[in-house]
């Protein structure tokens, strides 16, 4: 398993295991912030109350979140092929993946449409909704939700497979395959954030719609991703994939998490300072300094993600019960996540609180529901086995090893 079959570096599991967990458990928190913005309606319902602080952080979290997620994917997934093989691991893919997508798909609209239903009629004061037959649903225009992840890690995950049995077929000598080691060698070293930003901030600055304040545009309606999430997350879960061949550069990044965090921070306050922290919908709003803001963005994605990285594997290596449940909640909790944060915004929005009280209680709440509908549907059901592999045994009946793979 390339170095995580037993001893301390099986235990870098934990602390990737840790960060990815984090990735996901954060889209709730960053999905909440949006009926805070200001400025004009931009989410399924607009707050009485309005926080830059909020905006702020969503802009913050959405530069790196998927970015670290689809790393970790990338990664996780080459090591789950290393280890049941090319038909294990499409089964695995299609139980754990394809077949949550299709299932929670529906599931998941519904609560989104009656959640946004719930919120025309508070709008409209109660009074009733003119009857208006919904959009058509094409090839470009149906609706991933936040699903996305999922459509397109299935991408990944074919492409990835195509290509490994073309280079296999090709490279009978593996001298290709040595050359992409040295060149992933090098991706992961101290140029790593520049050579990777250069082909992102081109994507991005060179997108006619595209709109800077959002970064890379999420690939949440059509099934034909487009080309800004095709390039940061496919090189991620590239990169991903091509590190667990050589898993011990995990190193390079566990010995400079401090260093990315820093200048993670000093490129996120620069793209803030061109852009500011209130949403913006303008699309050419940077001028000439597009380009300049593009590369900052593509740095910030890139310092963010080996950052985050090497201090889950820096500080979080350990085994830890309380990490570890999380980890295993996060996927559930993500799949369902969309409509329980969206009921409880349109339920608060109409009140003149204070915005930390009611960010407070769509966050404490909405965990509150989603924790326990993990622990009494999910943990120690079937539904736990067909999202984490296993099924969690009860407290005081024999179980089995847990499986290090995390569910991406």
């Amino acid at each position: 398993m390339d170095g995580y079959a037993n001893g301390a570096a099986s235990d870098r599991l934990h602390g990737l295991d840790a960060v990815r967990g984090f990735a996901l458990i954060g889209g709730v928190a960053l999905h909440a912030t949006m009926s805070f913005f200001p400025g004009q309606q931009l989410w399924v319902v607009k707050d009485a109350t309005e926080s830059t602080e909020l905006s702020a952080l969503f802009y913050v979290v959405h530069i790196f979140r998927m970015a670290v997620f689809f790393l970790l994917a990338g990664f996780f997934g080459r090591l789950l092929l290393q280890r049941r093989g090319a038909g294990g691991f499409v089964r695995d893919r299609v139980k754990r993946i394809a077949l949550p997508l299709a299932a929670f798909w529906p599931i998941v609209l519904a609560g989104i449409i009656a959640a946004i239903v719930w919120a025309a009629v508070q709008a409209a004061g109660g009074q009733p909704l003119p009857q208006r037959p919904p959009p058509p649903m094409t090839v470009e225009t149906f609706p991933l939700t936040h699903l996305w992840f999922l459509y397109l890690l299935l991408i990944f995950y074919a492409a990835a497979l195509l290509l490994r049995g073309l280079v296999v077929a090709a490279d009978r000598g593996g001298g290709l395959r040595r050359f992409a080691d040295r060149i992933t060698a090098g991706l992961v070293g101290m140029w790593a954030p520049i050579l990777l930003a250069l082909p992102v901030a081109a994507v991005l600055a060179l997108t006619p719609d595209w709109l800077p304040w959002f970064g890379v545009k999420t690939p949440d309606t059509g099934f034909v991703p487009n080309a800004q999430a095709l390039t940061a997350y496919g090189l991620a879960f590239g990169l991903g994939w091509l590190v667990q061949r050589q898993s011990d550069l995990l190193a390079v990044w566990r010995r400079r998490w401090a260093f990315h965090l820093v200048l993670a921070t000093v490129f996120t306050a620069g793209c803030l300072a061109l852009i500011g922290p209130t949403p913006d919908v303008e699309t050419g709003a940077l001028g000439e300094l597009t380009w300049a803001y593009a590369l900052c963005y593509a740095m910030a994605l890139w310092c963010w993600t080996f950052g985050l990285i090497g201090a889950g594997l820096a500080l979080f290596a350990g085994r830890s019960p309380v990490r570890r449940y999380l980890a295993d909640a996060s996927y559930w909790i993500y799949l369902v996540h969309l409509p329980v944060v969206m009921a409880l915004q349109v339920a608060v929005a109409p009140y003149d609180w204070p915005w930390p009280v009611k960010y407070g209680l769509v966050l404490g709440v909405g965990f509150a529901l989603l924790l326990a509908s993990y622990q009494l549907l999910v943990r120690h059901t079937f539904v736990g086995g067909w999202l984490n592999g296993r099924r969690a045994p009860k407290r005081g009946r024999a179980g089995g090893a847990a499986d290090p793979l995390p569910a991406e």
